[in-house]
């Protein structure tokens, strides 16, 4: 099983990235799992409280979980990912059953942050794009998506996002084997990944 890891900061296109990989691949041969899947459980905590989590923080991610989930696939059984509301700021109850795959893409923002699950990835990638971008696309998701105003996700910005894509997002770029620019430009290095992940499906 080849397993890769996907990070970057918020909003800055790892969705985007992902599809474009997926785009010329069988379909059903590659898994996804997402690092937004793995917030703590917090369903002993009020919705007041939840909302004041910092959810940009290592801290608010269930590594141990995911870790358990990464080896459950490596060694061909199915897991149970849970399933996250970003509008009740907790799990659902809900999971959804993954299959283990030749290839599984792991993509969050705070996944190269953890040293274990970090050695898990056979290829690392660092999904990089402008502050301003990132924010902008941010404001969008937050406003369209989840319900949220234009005062707090800006509050958000400031108080959270930005400091803690400085203090532990953005150092993880030295861990990428490869770093993907978000624009038009990106071609060659998403390119790059579709030839490994074919050359694994056809050696399989």
């Amino acid at each position: 099983m080849l397993i890769i890891g996907i990070a970057g900061g918020t909003g800055c296109g790892k969705t985007t990235v992902v599809n474009q990989i997926l785009n010329e691949l069988p379909e059903g041969e590659v898994g996804i799992i997402s690092q937004d899947s793995y917030y703590m459980d917090t369903t002993h905590l009020p919705y007041e409280e939840r909302v004041k989590i910092n959810f940009d923080h290592p801290r608010s991610i269930d590594f141990d979980l995911l870790g358990e989930h990464l080896k459950d696939l490596k060694n061909g059984k199915a897991i149970d990912q849970p399933v996250y509301s970003f509008v009740k700021h907790n799990r659902t109850g809900d999971t959804i059953k993954t299959l283990p795959r030749e290839v599984m893409i792991v993509e969050g923002i705070l996944i190269l942050t953890h040293p274990e699950i970090r050695k898990m990835f056979d290829i690392k990638i660092y999904v990089h794009a402008d502050s301003d971008e990132r924010l902008i696309r941010r404001l969008k998701r937050d406003i369209a998506d989840r319900g949220r105003d234009l005062d707090e996700v800006l509050t958000r910005y400031q108080t959270t996002l930005k400091p803690m894509h400085q203090q532990f997002i953005e150092p993880t770029k030295e861990y990428a084997d490869i770093i993907i620019p978000t624009n038009k430009y990106n071609t060659v290095a998403v390119n790059i990944v579709r030839t490994i992940i074919n050359e694994k499906l056809a050696n399989a």
